[in-house]
This record gives structure tokens, sequence and C-alpha cells, in this order.
């Protein structure tokens, strides 16, 4: 695990992503309408999409882990495509 998030300590990795996914959010502008546990998600997904597309082409080395410009970068694609499948709500015109 250390290899993927620069730590095998859980917390750590809760806190950086938590931090990295409140950093996307605020950086994309929308309404993401996200709670506290999916913006944690959103951060360590955008830290191993980072991770992921920079050994892919070359950027890290097999088992070093993404930067933290990095992660928010991964966590701010995720958050676009997200947006892209995300249905539009409609709301009804008021009675």
């Amino acid at each position: 695990m250390e290899g993927l998030f620069g730590s095998s300590n859980w917390l750590y990795i809760i806190l950086i992503g938590f931090i990295v996914g409140v950093l996307a959010r605020l950086l994309k502008p929308g309404k993401d309408g996200m709670g506290i546990i999916l913006t944690t998600l959103l951060g360590i997904a955008g830290a191993l999409l980072a991770g992921w597309i920079g050994q892919a082409t070359g950027y890290y080395q097999s088992g070093e882990p993404a930067g933290f410009i990095a992660a928010l970068a991964g966590a701010i694609v995720i958050l676009v495509v997200v947006g892209l499948f995300r249905r539009k709500r409609t709301t009804l015109p008021p009675r």
C-alpha cells in the first residue's frame, strides 16, 4: 500500500484524500452535491488516477506515489467526467 499513497497509515491517506477532494471541489466551479465521504473518496481516487497516468506516461516510476498537485489534478478530472455523465435535474414550475 505504501507505493500507492506514500504511506501505509490509513488515517494519513484519508486526511490527504479529504484535503485533495475539498480543494478539487473548490477549484472546479459548479455545484457537486457531495458529502464528506464522497469528497474523501474523490481525493483518494484522484491520487490513484494521477499515479496511474504518471506511470503510464513514464513520469512516475513503478510504486512511486503521485504528488499532491497531480492528485489534485486527477480529482478535478474525475469531477469533470462525473459532471459530464450526471443528469441535469429538472425542477417543476411552482404551482
